[in-house]
């Protein structure tokens, strides 16, 4: 379905340039996530502090998707 955030309430078109930089933001959480993969599958790394470093690491980068979206809902 074309334009579907407009059907959902608090969503909003980004510009060109908001769009670019969400793409490049989503890449470089890609880029992250895969790199923590990598550290949690080596053997002897404490899995906790992985565990702990991946869920900030997810905060941070929701975080700055949702500065560029500017979302009008809780």
């Amino acid at each position: 379905m074309d334009n579907q955030h407009k059907h959902i309430k608090g969503y909003r078109d980004l510009s060109a340039d908001e769009i670019a930089l969400m793409n490049e933001a989503k890449a470089k959480a890609e880029e992250v996530g895969a790199l923590v993969d990598k550290i949690a599958s080596t053997p002897g790394i404490d899995g906790r502090w992985v565990s702990i470093g991946k869920t900030d690491l997810q905060k941070g980068f929701m975080s700055l998707i949702r500065g560029i979206a500017q979302p009008t809902t809780f």
